[in-house]
């Protein structure tokens, strides 16, 4: 039995869409509304307060009419749905042997740094850097190093600093932590960039570990470069990461896989999850072929709702937020905001004391930051814009 909804072309859309809606999300257990008391407008977890795609809704409405809720394997249509969903948006053309599915890419990392190295190893990653990044090492028993992630004002660009990379590495490293687009900064690496990075772990031996999770939300005309799409020699020591939760706003239902084309590489990686990571749920697997299958309308006019928030979001800051700025933004609904110039202790405890909850900068290793999730109704934005604004007035 399929548990899809009636084929529909994915550019069309069962309801229309209004992500100017608002959701009422305390009380029900919202990892991002229930941190704070009522008066405190969450903007820091990757969770959109939108309606994921009405497809999906429809699509777990009937996987729940089934009535039994067992461990489930990912069904072939699921399979189809992924692999037909990377040949035609990233031109990544897949053998299903090579998809590891996971309950999130939080433990994909987790796993990945136990299948790569040995306690005393290291992991060299790039900050600021995705938090999870940063912890998953010592967790392993392993080393992290990081080498900084330079913004140039010249270029007004993101660069990889090779000296300084050269620089961090040492025999014992195993294994490099990407996010590509960047969590926090909204970088999008280009074709040179990734082939660089693929010739640095060829010459040290090193395993790249590229987590794509945000690349269905580029914001501009600059394409998504996947790492499926690097040479041979480059895809053999290389995992992708992959999820549709950030970009359909699924995260509750804990669906991820990791592409591995290398047999012994994906040895390793199976290896290392058995006996600790649980299956996929029934309800991820419907939700993610659903997204792949019926959600690309939704999610154009979603990077475009996205586009017009961060618009709001770059002129409140350059007109109305002193001693704030931003960076240009490639990707990603998550805004990595410098605020060196208020010269604060804690930014973050500041705004939160005016309203605004967002992410603390010494939390992704980029001390005088803040990062903002614009992934929001219009008018929650705007409404924690003019706190932000009231608050540097006062």
């Amino acid at each position: 039995m399929e548990f899809g909804v009636e084929r529909l072309p994915n550019t069309r859309l069962i309801y229309p869409m209004d992500f100017d809606k608002q959701i009422a999300r305390r009380g029900t257990g919202s990892l991002k509304w229930d941190k704070y008391p009522e008066e405190v407008l969450p903007f820091w977890v990757a969770d959109m307060d939108i309606e994921s795609p009405a497809e999906v809704i429809e699509a777990l409405h009937k996987r729940v009419d089934h009535k039994v809720y067992g461990y489930t394997n990912a069904p072939q249509t699921t399979v189809d749905a992924v692999v037909n969903y990377l040949k035609n948006t990233h031109q990544f053309e897949v053998d299903p042997e090579w998809l590891v599915w996971m309950p999130g890419l939080v433990p994909a990392i987790n796993v990945a740094t136990r299948a790569y190295g040995q306690p005393g190893d290291a992991v060299l990653t790039w900050t600021p850097a995705y938090f999870p990044f940063l912890s998953a090492p010592g967790f392993a028993g392993q080393q992290l190093q990081v080498v900084a992630f330079e913004f140039n004002s010249t270029t007004q660009q993101w660069e990889i600093d090779y000296e300084k990379m050269e620089a961090a590495v040492t025999p014992e490293t195993k294994l490099f932590l990407l996010s590509n687009p960047h969590n926090p900064t909204g970088k999008v690496l280009t074709r040179d960039e990734m082939i660089g990075l693929g010739e640095f772990c060829i010459k040290h031996d090193i395993i790249l570990c590229s987590d794509e999770i945000h690349c269905d939300l580029i914001l501009n005309d600059k394409p998504h470069v996947c790492a499926g799409s690097l040479p041979q020699e480059i895809l053999d020591r290389t995992i992708i990461m992959m999820s549709p939760s950030k970009t359909y706003n699924l995260a509750g239902l804990c669906c991820a896989y990791v592409i591995i084309p290398n047999d012994a590489v994906r040895l390793k990686f199976r290896n290392a999850a058995r006996g600790i990571i649980t299956e996929v749920n029934c309800f991820g697997y419907a939700g993610c072929e659903a997204a792949y299958t019926y959600g690309e309308g939704w999610r154009r006019n979603l990077i475009a709702y996205l586009n017009e928030n961060l618009k709001l979001l770059d002129d409140t800051v350059a007109s109305s937020l002193p001693g704030i700025h931003g960076y240009p933004m490639d990707a990603t609904y998550l805004a990595w905001l410098n605020v060196e110039g208020l010269d604060m202790k804690d930014p973050a405890g500041f705004f939160e004391k005016a309203g605004v909850g967002l992410s603390d900068g010494p939390t992704f290793r980029g001390r005088g930051h803040v990062r903002l999730n614009f992934g929001c109704p219009r008018s929650q934005l705007q409404e924690g814009l003019d706190r932000m604004q009231q608050a540097l007035k006062a």
